[in-house]
């Protein structure tokens, strides 16, 4: 996890982007970032991490500025009902890992 974190870092650092990551549970080893804010579900269980990214949409305060990178349909609806946008996640993958 902390090579997609990297990537993530320089690619927010380059274009000025506010990046969070959401993983099902905490890190092991824990992985720190300046740039990149890593959060993980309060609770490791199955989508628990789509869910924490839907509490954490629903809670901001401007959702239509909040890009939502996933490949999964469920995800990609939760958001978007709640005004988020959806970024796939290859596109995202291309652009911080251009091959």
């Amino acid at each position: 996890m902390s090579t997609l974190i990297e990537r993530l870092e320089a690619w927010a650092s380059a274009e000025g982007e506010v990046v969070t990551v959401v993983f099902e549970q905490p890190l092991s080893p824990p992985v720190e970032s300046a740039v990149v804010t890593i959060a993980h579900a309060p609770r490791a269980a199955a989508n628990s991490a789509d869910d924490e990214i839907v509490a954490l949409v629903a809670a901001a305060a401007n959702p239509a500025d909040i890009r939502v990178a996933t490949s999964d349909r469920a995800l990609s609806q939760r958001v978007g009902a709640l005004g988020a946008a959806v970024y796939p996640a290859q596109r995202l993958r291309d652009v911080i890992d251009p091959r």
